[in-house]
């Protein structure tokens, strides 16, 4: 079987949180209301203290989004990927990605973002997978819920199933983030990598004794 490596996205790719990013990008093009910004950014600190359920927030900011084009977001999410993230790619995170592309690994983003922000990401570092969380449509449109959440526990089970398909042996795979939230995906996989960690899991890397990477 073969060896794979993954990558969270916000936080360990890109350098910020790319849900935040897109709120102030709209809220630059008066589309967005500074109240709306400042909840974000409060949801993001809760949950990086672990004083919120992630999936609660989740839900609210799917339903705002219910009744929307899927063909529209599209393009607006292509446009704000390359106004906003692009730009936050890390230079030490595309190093690292052809490292191991230059070892033979197959290349995967696992991210609780959606593919409208990943997929253009995983263009651009030529990463050849992407397993994601994936937002429900109806004709054409956005129902406000999602269809899987990768997220947690299910990212490890989302992992296991694409691993499974494809031949790939989780036990000489490699998976880098930055969120405790990954800690079920970092113990699965058998090169545990942990970059810029928040807080509570740099607490945990410390007490596994995995050593955190610095990226810029």
């Amino acid at each position: 079987m073969s060896a794979a490596c993954f990558f969270d996205m916000d936080g360990t790719l890109v350098r910020s949180n790319t849900a935040r990013l897109y709120l102030r990008w709209r809220r630059e093009r008066g589309e967005a209301e500074l109240a709306d910004l400042l909840r974000m950014g409060m949801w993001i600190t809760q949950y990086k203290l672990g004083t919120v359920d992630p999936v609660e927030i989740g839900a609210r900011v799917l339903a705002q989004f219910r009744g929307v084009e899927e063909s529209v977001f599209r393009e607006e999410m292509l446009e704000f990927f390359h106004d906003c993230v692009l730009p936050d790619v890390m230079d030490d995170a595309r190093r690292e990605v052809e490292r191991r592309r230059e070892r033979g690994e197959t290349l995967v983003i696992l991210t609780a973002s959606t593919p409208y922000v990943a997929d253009p990401l995983a263009h651009e570092l030529n990463i050849e997978h992407v397993i994601s969380s994936r937002l429900e449509t109806s004709e054409g449109r956005f129902t406000g819920e999602t269809t899987s959440l990768c997220y947690g526990s299910e990212k490890v089970r989302l992992a296991e199933e694409w691993a499974r398909d494809l031949g790939v042996d989780l036990e000489r795979s490699a998976f880098y983030t930055d969120s405790v939230s990954d800690l079920p995906m970092l113990e699965r996989v058998g090169e545990p990598r942990v970059v810029n960690p928040d807080p509570r899991l740099r607490w945990q890397a410390r007490a596994r004794r995995w050593r955190p990477l610095r990226w810029r």
